[in-house]
């Protein structure tokens, strides 16, 4: 007599597949992507203000940065290596996240942090080699130090970024199905140094 086969596992199988764990909305990395975006066209706006001033004064007078003012090139070019650099370590951190490998993450934030210390470093170096007349203030000061000044504040932000999306990390906030707050940091850090990059060629390189 031959043996009944049971439908039981084929109907087990079949049944209802279970929905894929829901996943956050991405608020924060749209958000910091507008807040990039609103960061680039101020420096637009700034650096259009720089470059147009510089180009007036050569057509007038032939000459934009005072002969007796130092403004060197070595420290802009260290300050963009350092910066280069902090975006391979930054995007390190979002590799490692995105492996569940929490400390090749702490560790790519933590040399990111340090890389942009440098940077403050570096600038604090080259302020103290320009020796502008600011008893006079001359425009070419004031917009140097205010488009300099604003990137310095920029860099902070992205910091504190980095700073607080460390801290949920450590907490267990971010895996490699959920990382949105690393990428947002890291988002915002590429802006960051793309925009410095756009200052070191405009003021330092070309002056």
């Amino acid at each position: 007599m031959a043996a009944t086969v049971t439908s039981e596992p084929i109907a087990a199988l079949s049944g209802p597949v279970p929905p894929p764990p829901e996943t956050r909305p991405r608020v924060l990395l749209v958000g910091t992507a507008f807040a990039a975006g609103a960061s680039v066209m101020l420096f637009v706006g700034l650096l259009g203000v720089y470059l147009s001033l510089r180009t007036q004064a050569i057509a007038d007078v032939g000459t934009w940065i005072p002969a007796d003012v130092v403004m060197p090139l070595t420290q802009p070019n260290m300050m963009m290596l350092t910066l280069v650099l902090s975006v391979v370590t930054i995007q390190w951190a979002v590799v490692s996240i995105k492996n569940d490998d929490r400390p090749n993450t702490y560790l790519a934030l933590g040399v990111s942090l340090l890389l942009a210390f440098s940077f403050i470093v570096e600038l604090g170096y080259l302020y103290s080699l320009m020796k502008w007349n600011l008893a006079v203030t001359p425009p070419q000061a004031t917009l140097v130090y205010v488009i300099t000044g604003a990137h310095l504040a920029m860099l902070i932000a992205a910091m504190v970024f980095v700073i607080l999306m460390g801290f949920r990390a450590l907490a267990g906030s971010f895996t490699s199905r959920q990382h949105d707050g690393i990428a947002a940091a890291a988002l915002y850090w590429h802006v960051m140094v793309a925009v410095y990059a756009i200052i070191w060629f405009a003021i330092f390189v070309t002056k």
